[in-house]
């Protein structure tokens, strides 16, 4: 394919990051053609996704099965430069740690070499009932190929 086709934008994992490639749309941007700064969560959120997908889970899968979802409890974005319309976009996500009942991750978005934003995210495991739910073992297992070894 074509320098930025739909080859580029298979999800792949690189050691203990998973990376998700995103292109940026007009609906991504303002009127100027940048990424509007709400926009990059919403590519983190989909890195997210994608990484329990590309274990075996989902998040709905989570909710009828386990009964539990994963709910952002904690963010912090440092914006470093705009990304804008088209650009090819990966989102890295690797987890520095895997609680009894949260996850904690640092997520990169990256133009090529240029990095873009930093993202710091704590997960909450909450009961669809209400308050905090423990993350199943298996899942903590499944998860530990992205855990960032000191």
């Amino acid at each position: 394919m074509s320098e930025g086709g739909m080859a580029d934008m298979n999800p792949r994992v690189d050691g203990d990051t998973f990376i998700l490639p995103v292109r940026v749309y007009y609906e991504d941007t303002d009127a100027g053609g940048v990424v509007y700064y709400a926009n990059y969560l919403k590519f983190a959120e989909r890195a997210r996704t994608e990484m329990l997908r590309h274990v075996g889970l989902e998040n709905s899968t989570l909710q009828e099965q386990d009964g539990i979802a994963l709910v952002v409890r904690r963010l912090e974005v440092d914006y470093k430069q705009p990304a804008r319309l088209d650009d090819l976009l990966d989102v890295h996500l690797t987890l520095t740690k895997i609680g009894g009942a949260s996850l904690q991750g640092e997520q990169r978005i990256l133009r090529g070499d240029d990095d873009l934003a930093h993202i710091k995210i704590v997960l909450a495991s909450m009961k669809l009932s209400g308050g905090p739910g423990r993350l199943p073992e298996n899942i903590r297992n499944l998860l530990q190929p992205f855990l960032k070894l000191k």
